[in-house]
C-alpha cells in the first residue's frame, strides 16, 4: 500500500507496531529453531566425543596389552625351562616344577593376566597357569577351557598376538565359573601340515581392558560394543555376542564397519540412539557406543520448550503495546524521494600498461573501488568492465612453465600475451572480458554476465574456457590448467575471489596438467578435519628399513594421494611431515650402516610448490627409495657374507666341542638362533647342524685313515658323545660303518 494512503486513512502508525512486534516474534522463533537445531547438533557432537574418546581409550588399551602379551610370549618361548614343556615329548618332573614356577612368576609379576597355557601338540597336553582356576598339567579332556581347543584347531582364522574376545570356563575351590578375558595366541606352525607344533596362550582379563568402555557415570543407559575382525558384535562388558536384526545389521555393515569414526542418529533395536563409533584400529577393531536419543537430547527439549513459550508471551504483550502506542501517538509520515542521475562516459584515453597496473592492484587487493576518484580514473581508462554485477575470476596457469623457459627462454612473456589475447577474442563472444598479466606463470581473466540472469551459466563458461585450452595447445603449443570462482556480486569480493581462485589452483597437483577446476569445489575442501595416517607412516618406516622398496612406494603415494581431499595447506603440511619423516630414515640408514647416501633432502626435494603434478613428486621420492635399496642391498649382502664366513670358521675350529651346536654358536655370536639359522640356510641351502655333522665326519674320516685310535677315541675326539651315535651317523652318510671304513682303506 503507498505511504499516501497509510497517512490518510490513520493506520500507518499501528501497522507499522503490528509489523514490528510480528517482527521480533518471527525473529525469536526462527533464530531460536536455528539455535535448537544447532545445539542439538553441538549436544550429539559432545555425547560423541566423549563416547569415542572412552572407546578410543580401550582401543589403545587393547593395543598395549597386545604389544605385552606377545613381550610375554616371546619371553617364554626364551624361557629354557618352559621350552621343554613345549618341544619334549616327556619332560621330567623337575623341568615340569621348573617350567610351571616360572609361568606362576609370570602370573604372579603381572596381575591383568589371568592365565597363561603351554601347549605340547607332540604329548597333547596343557601347562596351565591360573589366576583364579586349577594350575598343572592337563590333556585336552580334563582342561576346564575346552574353548581353547576349538581356537587351537582353527588357528588359521586368528592372527597371532591379535586379541580374540571370548569367556570361558573355570574350575576352582568356588566351584565352575566364567571367565571374561582376550585370548593372545603364540604358535609354532612350521611344516606342510601347517598344524601347531606348540603354542603359547595368554588370557588377559577384560577388565583391565575395558575399564574405559561406559566410563561416563551419568550414561546409564548407554552400551558399548566390540566390532571385531571377525565381523562379531561383542558386548563390551560381557564379551557375548550380539544377535542383530536384519535392519540393525545392515546398519552396521554399511554405516560403522570399516568406516571414520563418526556418529548417526538411528533407530536400534527398535529404539532411537545416538550411536557413536570409532575407526578401525591396527587390530582392525572398531568400537561402537548406543545411547538412547532421548536421554541425549532430553535438556534441549527443555530449551525449546521455554522459548517457545517466552515467544508466545512477547506476542501477546507486543501486540498490547502496539494496540495503546497506536491510539495515542500520530505523526505524519512525510514520502521522501530521492532522485539521482547517475551519467558515466567510457573513454579509452589510458595506454595498456596504466590499464594492467590499475586491474592488478584491484585484483590484488592494493586499491578499492569503494573510493571515487579510482572509479572516474577506470572510466577514463577504458576499462568496461562492471565490478557491480555478476562476474567471475579466471585463472589461466600455464602447464611445465620449467620446459617451456628451456625451449622459448625470453619469448615467454610474447606466448603470454597470445595467451591473454586468445582468451580475450573466444570469452569476449559470451561475456565481457578483461585479461591481466600477473607477470607469474598465469594470467587473470575477468568475465562479466551480458545478462542479469539467475540462472547459472556453468555450462557456457566450461564450455568457452575449454575452447581457450585446446586453441591454445593448437595455435601456441601450451597447456593450460584453468581455474574459476564463483559469481561475485561485489566489488570488494573481487581480491577474495582472486586468492580463492589462487589457493585452487595449486590443486592441480592431483587433477593434473590441463585440468578445470571449479574453486567452488575446493570451498567444500575446508570443512573437513585432516587427521595424520601414522599407521602408513609407521608402516614406510618399516618398509624403507627393511628394504620394501615397492610396498613403500605404495604407502607414500597412497598417503600423498589421500591429501587430495583437503586443502592445499594440509597437503603442503602433509608432504613436508613425509620429507621430514624420510630425512630421519635415511640418517637412521646412513648411520646404522654407513651408508653413501645424503642426510638431507632439501638438496634433492624442492618445496611442494614447485611440483606441478603429483607424479613428479612421487618420481622425486621413488628415485631416492631406488637408491637406498640398492645400497643397503649390497651393504646387507656384505654382512651376511662375513657372518657366514665367522659360522664356518667356528664349525671348524670347534668341531670336537661336543657342545657346539645352533645355540651354542648364537650365544658365541651373541646373536639370535633363529636368525643365524635363517640367514645360513639362505645363503648356504644348508642347515648349520649338517654342516657340523658333515665336519665331524670328515674328521672321523682322516682319524681313521690317519690314526689307530679305537672307534670309541675317534668319536670323542670328532665331537660325540655316544659312540652308537656315531656309529649311526657314519653308516648313514658313508654306506659303511667305521671298521668296515677303515679296514676298506688299510686293505
Amino acid at each position: 500500500m503507498p505511504a499516501v494512503q497509510l497517512k490518510n486513512n490513520g493506520k500507518l502508525y499501528s501497522k507499522l507496531l503490528f509489523t514490528i512486534t510480528l517482527c521480533i516474534v518471527l525473529t525469536l522463533l526462527v533464530s531460536s529453531l536455528f539455535y535448537f537445531f544447532t545445539y542439538m547438533q553441538i549436544d550429539l557432537k559432545k555425547a560423541y566425543q566423549s563416547d569415542v574418546s572412552n572407546l578410543t581409550q580401550t582401543s589403545k588399551e587393547v593395543i598395549s596389552m597386545t604389544e605385552s602379551a606377545q613381550s610375554v610370549s616371546f619371553q617364554i618361548y626364551r624361557t629354557f625351562t618352559v621350552s621343554k614343556l613345549m618341544f619334549y615329548n616327556e619332560p621330567n618332573i623337575y623341568d615340569v616344577t621348573a617350567a610351571m614356577n616360572e609361568l606362576e612368576n609370570y602370573l604372579s609379576s603381572m596381575p591383568f593376566i589371568e592365565s597363561i597355557y603351554v601347549y605340547n601338540s607332540a604329548n597333547g597336553q596343557f601347562y596351565t597357569a591360573s589366576r583364579q582356576g586349577e594350575s598343572g598339567t592337563f590333556n585336552k579332556e580334563d582342561l576346564a577351557d575346552q574353548g581353547i581347543l576349538d581356537i587351537l584347531d582353527n588357528f588359521q582364522k586368528y592372527r597371532p598376538f591379535t586379541p580374540i574376545p571370548r569367556t570361558y570356563t573355570t574350575v576352582s575351590l568356588a566351584g565352575e565359573q566364567l571367565t571374561k578375558a582376550y585370548t593372545y595366541l603364540g604358535y609354532d606352525a612350521i611344516g606342510k601340515t601347517q598344524k601347531i607344533n606348540s603354542a603359547v596362550i595368554i588370557n588377559i582379563s577384560s577388565a583391565w581392558i575395558n575399564k574405559d568402555i561406559g566410563a561416563n557415570k551419568n550414561d546409564t543407559e548407554g552400551k558399548s560394543y566390540i566390532l571385531d575382525n571377525q565381523d562379531r558384535l561383542l558386548s563390551g562388558d560381557t564379551l557375548a555376542s550380539k544377535k542383530l536384526n536384519e535392519a540393525d545389521a545392515a546398519f552396521i555393515n554399511e554405516r560403522i564397519k570399516n568406516q571414520d569414526s563418526g556418529y548417526a542418529v538411528t533407530n536400534f533395536e527398535g529404539k532411537k540412539s545416538l550411536i557413536s563409533y570409532t575407526s578401525p584400529d591396527s587390530l582392525e577393531w572398531q568400537y561402537v557406543r548406543v545411547t538412547p536419543y532421548k536421554q541425549v537430547t532430553k535438556a534441549i527439549y527443555s530449551i525449546r520448550n521455554t522459548t517457545i513459550l517466552i515467544a508466545v508471551v512477547i506476542l501477546v504483550i507486543g501486540l498490547l503495546i502496539s494496540w495503546l502506542l497506536s491510539r495515542m501517538l500520530y505523526r505524519p509520515i512525510h514520502q521522501i524521494m530521492d532522485k539521482m542521475n547517475i551519467l558515466e562516459t567510457e573513454k579509452r584515453n589510458s595506454s595498456y600498461t596504466i590499464r594492467q597496473n590499475m586491474l592488478r592492484s584491484l585484483i590484488q587487493g592494493s586499491q578499492s573501488l569503494q573510493t571515487s576518484t579510482l572509479q572516474q580514473k577506470l572510466s577514463h581508462s577504458g576499462i568496461t568492465f562492471d565490478f557491480h554485477s555478476r562476474y567471475r575470476v579466471v585463472m589461466l596457469k600455464i602447464d611445465q612453465l620449467a620446459a617451456l623457459k628451456q625451449t622459448r627462454g625470453d619469448d615467454l612473456h610474447v606466448y603470454k600475451f597470445a595467451v591473454m589475447n586468445i582468451a580475450w577474442e573466444i570469452g569476449l563472444k559470451n561475456y565481457r572480458v578483461e585479461t591481466v598479466d600477473m607477470d607469474a606463470d598465469y594470467v587473470i581473466m575477468l568475465l562479466n554476465r551480458l545478462d542479469d540472469s539467475e540462472e547459472p551459466d556453468d555450462e557456457l563458461l566450461r564450455s568457452v574456457l575449454t575452447q581457450i585450452q585446446q586453441s591454445s595447445l593448437d595455435y601456441l603449443k601450451i597447456g593450460l590448467s584453468v581455474t574459476y570462482s564463483p559469481e561475485g556480486l561485489q566489488a570488494q569480493q573481487l581480491s577474495n575471489l582472486y586468492k580463492l581462485v589462487k589457493e585452487a589452483s595449486q590443486h592441480r597437483l592431483f587433477y593434473g596438467l590441463g585440468s578445470l577446476i571449479d574453486a567452488q569445489d575446493i570451498i567444500s575442501l575446508k570443512s573437513k578435519e585432516y587427521i595424520f595416517p601414522v599407521d602408513k607412516e609407521r608402516k614406510l618406516t618399516d618398509a624403507l628399513m627393511t628394504s620394501k622398496t615397492e610396498e613403500a612406494k605404495k604407502l607414500f603415494a597412497d598417503i600423498v594421494q589421500e591429501t587430495a581431499d583437503y586443502p592445499i595447506h594440509v597437503v603442503q603440511l602433509a608432504i613436508s611431515h613425509l620429507t621430514m619423516t624420510v630425512n630421519n630414515i635415511l640418517f637412521t640408514i646412513q648411520k646404522n650402516n654407513s651408508l653413501d647416501v645424503e642426510a638431507s633432502l632439501s638438496i634433492h626435494i624442492p618445496t611442494p610448490d614447485h611440483f606441478e603434478t603429483v607424479q613428479e613428486l612421487n618420481e622425486v621420492f621413488f628415485s631416492l627409495f631406488d637408491d637406498i635399496q640398492t645400497k643397503l642391498s649390497t651393504k646387507r649382502s656384505t654382512k651376511q657374507g662375513d657372518l657366514i664366513r665367522k659360522i664356518n670358521e667356528l664349525i671348524h675350529k670347534e668341531y670336537a666341542n661336543p657342545n657346539l651346536s645352533l645355540n651354542w654358536i648364537a650365544d658365541e655370536l651373541d646373536m639370535s638362533s633363529i636368525y643365524l639359522s635363517r640367514v645360513y640356510k639362505q645363503q648356504t641351502l644348508a642347515a648349520i647342524v649338517d654342516v657340523i655333522n658333515n665336519v665331524r665326519l670328515e674328521r672321523a674320516k682322516e682319524y681313521l685313515e690317519s690314526t689307530d685310535c679305537s672307534i670309541v677315541d675317534i668319536a670323542v675326539k670328532s665331537g660325540y658323545t655316544s659312540s652308537s651315535y656315531f656309529h649311526r651317523m657314519f653308516k648313514k652318510s658313508f654306506g659303511v660303518t667305521p671298521s668296515d671304513y677303515r679296514k676298506m682303506k688299510l686293505g
